[in-house]
């Protein structure tokens, strides 16, 4: 007994000829497929993207303050210079940290970010401002994007 599959069936069987196409003139010539582009991002879009990038790495910033997360987390957005200048402060922060002052400990505890808003300043580059709330103080944190090659990376970070 043979056993012939279902796709060896279809396999040996031709395909159907679709019939022919003929030209009518006087009509719309017929649709082409497009290539699948998506469309450039618009500005409301971009501006979106921008404050989600921001919220981000200013949350993560914070987290790099508090002790609680390694700052080489935040190489591939932020510039070498402004990380190198936040590994200063958080090694500054934990020498703090650990001192005598009562109120030492209590520094960067839950750290959330409430608002973000962004500004263009060019087709390259956006300035954004953060509201960071923690247990203890509300903080303000400035920071300028540009576009790179490959992604948006942080140029300026200000933490107040």
């Amino acid at each position: 007994m043979n056993a012939v599959t279902g796709i060896r069936s279809a396999a040996a069987t031709p395909a159907p000829r679709s019939p022919a196409l003929r030209v009518v003139s006087g009509t719309a010539t017929p649709a082409t497929k497009a290539a699948a582009v998506p469309p450039p991002l618009r500005v409301v879009d971009e501006a979106r993207e921008i404050c989600a990038i921001s919220r981000s790495t200013v949350q993560a910033a914070i987290e790099v303050l508090a002790g609680t997360r390694p700052a080489q987390q935040l190489s591939r957005r932020l510039d070498p210079r402004c990380l190198a200048a936040l590994q200063h402060r958080a090694a500054l922060t934990r020498r703090v940290a650990s001192g005598s002052s009562p109120t030492a400990g209590r520094l960067h505890r839950n750290p959330s970010v409430r608002a973000v808003r962004a500004c263009r300043v060019s087709d390259d580059v956006y300035e954004a401002s953060a509201v960071v709330v923690e247990e203890s103080r509300v903080r303000a944190v400035a920071l300028r994007l540009e576009r790179g090659t490959a992604a948006w990376r942080v140029t300026v970070l200000e933490i107040g």
